[in-house]
């Protein structure tokens, strides 16, 4: 049966920043007490997001995990968090659990396709060897597909690029940004708390018990507040100012721009980390101690 590729998807081809596959008698046992998210509640084929914290509760690196089509084999993926930061802290905590990782990062490509994804398009590329997840690009739908370079792309893959509209490294970046979605651990990173990025409600389960990090994650919720929060800001200036860069207000130091890309119409938008006690004060900041006040704060993420 042919399946009918709607002409409004668009598509991002990327490279896995990690891709690690796990294996080992202890492997469900062990991811479930180092993940932020509940994995007891995957079946084969299912896909998490979630985090991966130091014991102070802290942001190390950021991931998808799935479990494979044969139990017993999860698969841990991310966009932007290095493997070399995800293995060595799993590594850390690997005693005498059977527990096997196998970085195989460099062997696999992604395709983002964003927008309205035929079911049987999805399915037919889980079919050609694809792994097939929901994408975490902005808050449209889309799914990712993950294959093997060395097996070929899927073919209804390639006949989806070939139908719908490649998108840019920026316009990706602006996708992103305006959903106010962070690159871990460029906008929240080891000095963060995942609540001051506003990932509790994606990536954090306090439901599943014991994991690192999960007492504080508890003190956190019981608590119910930051300090600092990950906010959407906008400049009207052409050029795009370099991240990280220090934000000011009324002459001191109150946040940090983290990521900025061009918005298309003559000016920027980025995602900075402000502190709360700035933000009741003005909704706009500057770039440098003694300059005009040109960023915009917005609401959100």
């Amino acid at each position: 049966m042919a399946i009918t590729i709607p002409t409004s998807l668009t598509f991002f081809r990327w490279r896995p920043a990690c891709w690690l596959r796990v294996t080992g008698e202890d492997a469900a046992r062990f991811l479930q007490g180092q993940f932020t998210n509940d994995l007891r509640r995957l079946n084969p084929g299912d896909t998490a997001y979630g985090l991966w914290l130091s014991v102070k509760g802290k942001v190390l690196a950021d991931s998808f995990v799935r479990l494979g089509a044969n139990e017993g084999v999860y698969w841990i993926g991310s966009y932007w968090s290095p493997v070399e930061t995800i293995r060595a802290r799993l590594e850390s905590y690997v005693i005498a659990d059977d527990v096997m990782l196998e970085d195989q990062t460099g062997a696999w490509a992604g395709v983002s396709l964003l927008g309205n994804v035929p079911e049987a398009l999805v399915a037919q590329a889980a079919q050609e060897g694809a792994i097939v997840f929901r994408a975490r690009r902005d808050r449209g739908d889309g799914i990712e597909c993950v294959y093997d370079r060395s097996r070929g792309q899927p073919a209804i893959l390639a006949a989806a690029m070939a139908q719908g509209r490649e998108l840019k490294r920026d316009e990706m970046e602006r996708r992103r940004i305006a959903a106010g979605i962070p690159a871990i651990p460029v906008d929240a990173g080891p000095g963060d708390l995942p609540n001051e990025a506003a990932l509790e409600a994606d990536a954090i389960s306090y439901t599943k018990g014991c994991y690192l990090g999960q007492e504080v994650m508890a003190r956190l919720k019981a608590m119910g507040q930051v300090r600092r929060r990950l906010r959407r800001v906008q400049g009207s200036d052409v050029d795009v100012p370099a991240a990280p860069a220090p934000l000011f207000a009324e002459g001191r130091q109150v946040g940090e721009l983290r990521s900025a890309v061009g918005d298309g119409a003559g000016g920027w938008m980025g995602l900075a980390m402000i502190s709360l006690l700035a933000l009741g004060s003005t909704t706009r900041v500057a770039l440098a101690e003694a300059a005009n006040r040109s960023v915009a704060v917005l609401e959100g993420p």
